[in-house]
């Protein structure tokens, strides 16, 4: 069978998932956006209920003017129809479904040594997910993986003005021992302190205080801070290294469904998958383990439609170099030079 046909038909179901990145962004462009949206609605929420739209200042109107012009024609209620979407990203309420961080759950049950089923039953969904999905939360929906994203950028363009950024490569179990020494300190203080050192959690508390009560707190700081590791000492540092929450969503994507899988027939092993990976991994030899949160952009860069996603319950194990690059078909017409050798000799 012709070769060209083998690649064209190996590689057609592939390149239906090189755009998925894109989606990726938009969820997380729109995911960040409604964490700006839900305090204003909050506080139109609050004028509304109180009646006290004349006792408001100028700019508090203006407020109250533009957030009602906005959702008038959707709600017939305010204080009861704007609560169909309540919360953060740590635990919320979607449309009467209520959903829990898996953090959340377990800091609450190491903080109280209590196991409250209506709250644990909150992040059953977000559990289930990621055993099929995998990360999904880190690489999908996290608000502050979008800005950090938005920092690797900011790291790419100051290297092209010769500004040095941070390379250092820690070791990724760090992040476990901080998950283990937070739960930890729950139990011992009785508080879900993880929240603290949790990007995601501290992002939509900052958000609502910055717009709510016009001001911020220390997570703030902590949160700028995890930004200047992330630009001055290591490449996604933060989520590689130290989160609680992402060591949570790996323990659980160790066994996800869904994975990213090279296909070897039309690898060329031009490494960009590898160099595109906010997290260090290996796709050019099939090394994504339990770290891989199915961001796509691996997918998304590949220039022959190699990589794409697959129903498997394991990674699959290096496969070698791909037919496509230069190292297969110099050891392809090495074995092929062998094979006439030992003819000839034959003969």
């Amino acid at each position: 069978m012709d070769k060209r046909f083998l690649i064209k038909q190996a590689s057609g179901p592939a390149a239906k998932w090189r755009h998925l990145n894109k989606v990726r962004w938009l969820t997380m462009s729109l995911v960040f956006a409604l964490l700006v949206i839900l305090p204003f609605l909050h506080v139109y929420q609050t004028y509304v209920a109180a009646h006290a739209y004349d006792l408001l200042a100028p700019g508090e109107q203006n407020l109250y003017d533009v957030i009602e012009a906005l959702t008038d024609p959707f709600v017939d209620d305010p204080v009861r129809d704007l609560d169909a979407i309540k919360g953060t990203t740590w635990s919320g309420r979607l449309f009467g479904i209520k959903m829990s961080d898996p953090l959340a759950v377990v800091g609450q049950m190491a903080a109280g040594f209590d196991f409250y089923q209506p709250f644990v039953l909150t992040a059953l969904l977000p559990v289930v997910a990621t055993l099929i999905f995998g990360r999904f939360f880190c690489g999908w929906i996290c608000p502050a993986n979008f800005l950090y994203e938005l920092n690797t950028n900011l790291g790419i363009m100051l290297r092209r003005f010769g500004v040095q950024t941070g390379r250092r490569r820690l070791d990724p179990k760090l992040k476990y021992g901080v998950l283990g020494v937070g739960l930890l300190i729950c139990g011992i203080s009785g508080s879900v302190v993880v929240a603290a050192v949790y990007p995601p959690a501290i992002l939509g508390r900052e958000l609502y205080y910055a717009i709510a009560h016009r001001g911020m707190g220390i997570g703030a700081l902590f949160f700028t801070a995890t930004l200047l590791f992330d630009l001055l000492v290591a490449r996604r540092g933060f989520c590689r290294y130290l989160c609680p929450g992402g060591a949570l969503y790996s323990l659980l994507g160790r066994f996800r469904v869904l994975r990213i899988q090279r296909n070897v027939v039309t690898c060329n092993d031009c490494t960009k998958c590898n160099g595109v990976c906010e997290f260090g991994l290996n796709p050019l030899r099939d090394e994504f383990g339990q770290e891989c949160n199915n961001c796509a952009a691996c997918i998304a860069v590949c220039p022959t439609d190699a990589l794409g996603f697959r129903w498997r319950i394991t990674d699959t194990a290096n496969q070698g170099p791909g037919y496509q690059g230069p190292r297969y078909r110099h050891g392809q017409k090495g074995q092929q030079r062998q094979v006439s050798g030992n003819a000839n000799a034959k003969a």
